[in-house]
This record gives structure tokens, sequence and C-alpha cells, in this order.
């Protein structure tokens, strides 16, 4: 049967795909932009040990990170990312709870990307000598038009983002390129350079072995080097499949976001090596420190210092561009993934849908979070990277518990190992920084608040997407072409003979029905009452050779009774009647009971449904309660 009563929303017609390498081009300008920071971070915190630490995590991320999000790509290819993996292992309100955190999580690393990288572009900007007298002391002003300037283009249109990163992207790395082949170039000149170097290393740590233990005990604070990964599964539904590609088995799309990731991968890591390697060798200590000129800077101050002035500007105009510009990677991950779960859950308005309203908050979102931190890199930095390294472990152990489930020993042990790395890394992390956990719990707390408070106020709400009528309910609907359908709701108990004779004894007596009218029985099984939207399948039947009953199985016994009456008055354009007993208990116990169970007190808040689904009294079914 069609479909008679849609729910809140409507599909949004679909994008037509982008080449993989376009796409990797936004989920980079997140993952590649960090360039513009991560070496200095990376000499901050292991000083002459940096190139090493950065070889560990260049490990971690082609033996870890790398082949999790391949697995992600493969079992998760809509969007969702290993948050949708998660899910699907839980249920009822902690399955919906479970994902809310995760959300929480999602939302700081994605939204502290947004402010960040404006921040740091802002500090770029700043620190550039020609700018630098001009601009002191208005990084907040700067970051703010950065976010609204980010906001404005995805107004605009997601394919005016795409572009616009391709162009940027691709600047940024040929620059860098030139940078990095230019300090190389240098180390190679000068060669007592290498050798200061590793006699340094030798003085303060002793041995090899003694180096590697320390690489292996600060690379943790690098891991802001791993970012990146789950936007890129974020954004897969924008990758262009096959022409044969279904939504159910879209091989091409899965097929170019492994390429995307790999790629990616293989190419930050390259320059990762690299970088820390250069910026180490030929940058004065003290210059990565608070107040030097390569702090937060480290390759522009390089590309000013070997390249010259006017190269140095190029350089710092394309990384202020792409910091500017990484967060259209974040944004285009919020846009893809909470859409998907808030409004689904009935914890988001009807509009949470739409792209240009969920723009507006979102950047009104990234201008208090600005105003908040007073457009501070630094302490923005512990947020950033526990809302990463959170991410990346729970895909580790999503992708473990999905190899276990296909039987494929190999992999679980591999995964688990690797879940192991990560779960260690974002222990470190946290104790080092807890910060970052403290701000990803307001952002939990936030979303957890605006999710219930949404909840309750669409609580009444029809929220069915479709009824469905099999062909015995097909047939008993039709039998009311022209009188009115009476319904009583029963709470299906045994089942047997007595349940029904005496219940419709009881229904006839108190609600003073004449013998001659028949009367049809309507139960509904509770299945999750944490689900908001649902289909609904009515099944019909005749038992004991002389009731009548339509089944129907709901996540909330009201909404489901009101979209069937809605149902029976359309088809037989005559207005049916439901009968109730009233249920025994404390009222606000009882709505409880609705909200969270899908029960509670059925017959005044099938009528609520009612009221709100059918405005006009004239066409409203009608509700009876005995």
């Amino acid at each position: 049967m069609a479909k008679q009563h849609p729910g809140p929303h409507a599909e949004a017609p679909a994008e037509k795909g982008q080449r993989w390498w376009r796409v990797m081009c936004l989920t980079g300008l997140d993952y590649f932009s960090t360039l513009g920071y991560q070496p200095g971070i990376a000499a901050l915190a292991a000083g002459l040990v940096s190139p090493l630490a950065t070889i560990v995590l260049v490990l971690v991320t082609l033996f870890g990170a790398l082949p999790v999000y391949r697995r992600v790509a493969q079992e998760s290819p809509h969007g969702e990312g290993s948050i949708a993996m998660l899910e699907r292992l839980l249920s009822f309100w902690q399955g919906k709870l479970f994902v809310l955190t995760l959300l929480g999580f999602a939302a700081t690393d994605f939204m502290i990307t947004i402010t960040l990288s404006a921040a740091d572009a802002t500090a770029h900007l700043v620190e550039n000598p020609h700018l630098h007298s001009a601009l002191t002391g208005k990084q907040v002003l700067l970051t703010l038009i950065m976010v609204a300037l980010l906001g404005a283009v995805f107004l605009k249109g997601f394919s005016e983002a795409i572009g616009l990163a391709v162009v940027l992207v691709g600047v940024y790395l040929v620059l860098n390129v030139v940078v990095v082949a230019n300090g190389l170039w240098h180390v190679l000149k000068a060669p007592h350079v290498f050798h200061d170097w590793t006699n340094a290393l030798t003085a303060e740590h002793g041995n090899v072995v003694a180096m590697v233990g320390v690489a292996l005990i600060v690379f943790p604070k690098l891991a802001l080097g791993l970012s990146g990964f789950e936007t890129g599964v974020a954004v897969m539904p924008h990758i262009e499949g096959d022409p044969d590609d279904t939504e159910a088995r879209p091989v091409g799309r899965i097929r170019g976001a492994r390429k995307l990731l790999t790629t990616s991968a293989v190419i930050m890591s390259c320059f990762l090596i690299t970088t820390s390697f250069i910026t180490t060798l030929l940058i004065p200590a003290d210059q990565f420190k608070t107040g030097g000129q390569a702090n937060g800077r480290a390759l522009a101050f390089l590309a000013h210092e070997y390249l010259g002035s006017s190269f140095g500007s190029v350089y710092d105009l394309s990384t202020i561009a792409i910091l500017w510009f990484a967060g259209a990677s974040a944004m285009a991950g919020l846009l893809n993934l909470m859409p998907r779960y808030l409004p689904r859950y009935g914890m988001a308005p009807h509009w949470a849908r739409a792209v240009r309203p969920t723009v507006i908050v979102l950047t009104l979102i990234a201008f208090l979070v600005t105003w908040i931190f007073d457009a501070n890199v630094d302490a923005q930095g512990g947020a950033y990277a526990t809302g990463v390294l959170v991410l990346i472990s729970s895909a580790a152990i999503a992708v473990t518990i999905a190899a276990r489930k296909a039987g494929q020993r190999n992999w679980t042990i591999g995964f688990a190992v690797i879940s192991a790395v990560f779960l260690y890394t974002t222990a470190v992390n946290i104790a080092e920084r807890p910060d970052g956990v403290k701000i990803g719990a307001c952002f939990i707390a936030g979303i957890m608040l605006v999710s219930f408070l949404s909840r309750l106020k669409r609580a009444f709400e029809l929220r069915v997407t479709d009824v469905v009528l099999d062909g015995t309910a097909e047939r008993f609907v039709r039998d009311y072409q022209h009188r009115p359908m009476r319904l009583i709701a029963n709470e299906p108990n045994s089942r047997d003979l007595a349940e029904y004779r005496d219940k419709l004894r009881q229904m006839r007596e108190d609600n003073d029905i004449p013998v001659e009218d028949d009367l049809v029985f309507v139960e509904v099984t509770v299945l999750d009452p944490s689900d908001f939207e649902a289909e609904l399948t009515v099944r019909g039947e005749v038992l004991h050779d002389r009731y009548r009953v339509l089944s129907i199985q709901s996540s909330s016994v009201p909404n489901a009774l009101a979209a069937l009456l809605l149902l029976v008055r359309d088809v037989t354009g005559q207005q049916p009647h439901i009968y109730f007993e009233w249920t025994e208990g404390n009222p606000f116990a009882q709505f409880l009971r609705f909200f969270l169970f899908g029960q509670g007190e059925i017959a005044p808040v099938t009528r609520e449904v009612l009221r709100e689904a059918e405005p006009d009294r004239t066409r409203r079914p009608a509700v009876h309660v005995g």
C-alpha cells in the first residue's frame, strides 16, 4: 500500500559524485594543513628526537590508522564511519547514548578543526613580517572573519567548496615540495649540520635503543598528525562510484575511498618525515619556543630564511588559505555525520537535515568557541588531539569486532594490537592534556541536552514514515467503506479466547457500544522504544475463528495507533473510532514510561498525537476512554 503519512523529512536528491582525488583535496585540507604547525609541535615535544618520533608516527599511520580506515570504508560506506559500525553492536537507549557520546567527540574533533585552523591561519597572517605591526592584537577579529567566510562558502554550495579545495591543496603541496627540496639541499651542502645533530643526539640519549625508547614515549604528543582519517570516511557519499553501484553495494565508492585514504596517508607521511628532519636540523631550538619566529610556523620560517621574503610571503599566503579552508573538510564531515543520526533519533529539529540552516548553526558555534578560547591555537590543541584519538580508537575497536565476527583470525589479532596502540596513545594524551577531555565533555553534554530537549519536544509527532497493510489487514479495512471502523486497543498477553471475550464485553459495557456494531482489535508490540521513526507493517489475522486482530510492531504504542487511525480514515473516507481503558498510575510516571519505553498512558497520548497530526477536528479520528 502506498505511503499515507510521510515522516518529518523527505530524502534530499542525490548529489552527483566527485572523483576520489578531488574529494581527497577536501579531506586533505585538514590532513595536509597540519604541516603548518606539526613540525613545530614535534620539535617542541621531542626536541632532537623529533625525526625519530615522527617516523614512529608515520609507522602508526601507515600500519595502524590506514588499515583501520580502509576497513571502515568497506564496512560503512555511507558516510557514518566507525560510529555506525559500533551503533549496530548496541540497541535500545544504551546504543543511542553511546552514539551521542561518540558524536560529542566527533563534534569536538571537527569543530575544533574549524576554529583551531582558522586561529592558526590568523597566527601566520599576524606573524608575516610585512603585516605584523598592523595586525597585532586583532587575532580574535581576524579568526571570526575567517570562520564567517568559511560558512559563506558552504552556504554557496558544496561543489564550490571542492573546487576551491583542489586549487588550495595543489598550490600548497607544490610550495611545500619546494621548501622541503630546498631544505634538504641545504643539509646536503652543509654536512656538518647532520653530524652536529647526530652528535648532540648521542650525547643526550647515549645509544639507539634509548633514542627509540624516547621516541615511543613522546610520539603521542604528535598525534595531531593523525587527523583527517575520520573526515575521509565521513565524506564518502560525495565520491563518484561505478555506474552499476547501488546503495547496498557501492563497490566503486569504496574503491575510491580506499584510494583517497592511501594516497593522502602516503603523501602526508613523506612530508612529515622530511619536514621534521629539515626543521630540526636547520632551525635553532630556541626559535620553536613561544615568541620565537618558528613557533607554530616552522616551514614558513624556512621559506623566508632560505628562499627570500617574496617566496616566503607567497608561502604564508598559501598556508593561511589552506589553514583557513581546512575547516571545510570538518564542516563537510559534520554536515554529513550529524543529520544521519540526530534527526533519525528524534533528537534534532526538522531543519537539521537541511544544509544551510545547519551551516549557520555550526558557524555560530565556531564563533562561540573562538571567543571562549580567545583564538589561541595552543589552548585548543588538547581538545583537538583528544577528539582525533578517541575517534581513531573507536574505529580500531569497531574493525576488530567486525573482523572477529567475520571469522578472520589474523585480521582480528592485527586490529586488536592496533587498538591497543591507539588506546595507549589516547590515555597518554588525556593524562598529559586533560583539558581535551573537559572540552569534549562540554560538547557531549551540549549534544545530550539539546538532543533530549528536542526528543521531548517532538515526542507527540506522528513519527511514522510509512504504513503498510498486509492482504488480510487491507481486507479488514476495506470492509468499512460505508461505515465507521471501531477499534479496541488491546495489550496482548496470552491471546487466548478468554482474553478477547472479556475485553470485548468490558468495552461494550464501558462505552455503551451496541451489540450489532462489530469491533476489530488492534495490538501494538514495542520493539526498540529508543527508535524515533519507523515504518509500520500491519498484519491482519482472525483468532479463535471469530476475533479480527490488527497486529503492529513499533517503537511507540500511541504513535503507531494514531498512524493506523489516520490511514483507515484516508482509505475508507470514514472517521474511525478507537476505544481504550484508563491506565492506573501516576500521570508523570506514565509520561516517562511513554518517553523512554513507548508505552505509559496510551489513550491521552494517542489523542494528542492525532491532534498534532490533524488540526481539523472534523476529520480527526475519535478516541474513547471508558
